[in-house]
């Protein structure tokens, strides 16, 4: 059976919607947000369990030295080169919540979570998921660099 033009037209694109509605749905990435992340009110992806996970690797100067380095790759063009969110690509209206030595944002912010923010990101306030460009290790070894930043 073979089906008019303008039926043909319409089914493609029926399916664009559909794919550009899952884009959207999934963070503008082109993938199924995991349904085992909650979409938390601020638009952050975190699992249930993110405040009870535990960065796995041993936080020494050499973790440190790793976290430092791709954060000032990846991480300062927005936060800035000490986390103060005074990065040159910083979103002006959120600098106050791109700042990452504020100490109080260390309760809210433990090692999973931190984790999940970076790896997962979100669309606003704009934050990159990470997840595609660096490995877990290296994320983890973020999260121990930007707790560290944290003004006791």
């Amino acid at each position: 059976m073979q089906i008019p033009r303008t039926k043909q037209t319409l089914l493609l694109a029926s399916a664009a919607v559909l794919l550009l509605a899952g884009s959207v749905v999934a963070g503008g990435r082109g993938a199924a947000v995991d349904p085992g992340l909650q979409a938390e009110a601020d638009g952050w992806q975190l699992p249930p369990d993110a405040e009870e996970k535990k960065n796995p690797h041993p936080v020494d100067d050499k973790l440190l030295a790793i976290g430092r380095s791709v954060f000032k790759d990846k991480c300062a063009r927005c936060h800035g080169p000490g986390g103060r969110g005074d990065g040159p690509d910083a979103d002006p209206d959120a600098w106050e919540r791109m700042d990452l030595t504020n100490p109080e944002r260390a309760e809210p912010n433990v090692d999973g979570v931190v984790f999940y923010k970076v790896w997962n990101g979100r669309r606003r306030p704009k934050m990159p998921a990470f997840s595609v460009e660096i490995s877990e290790d290296q994320a983890w070894a973020v999260v121990a660099y930007v707790q560290s930043l944290r003004k006791k």
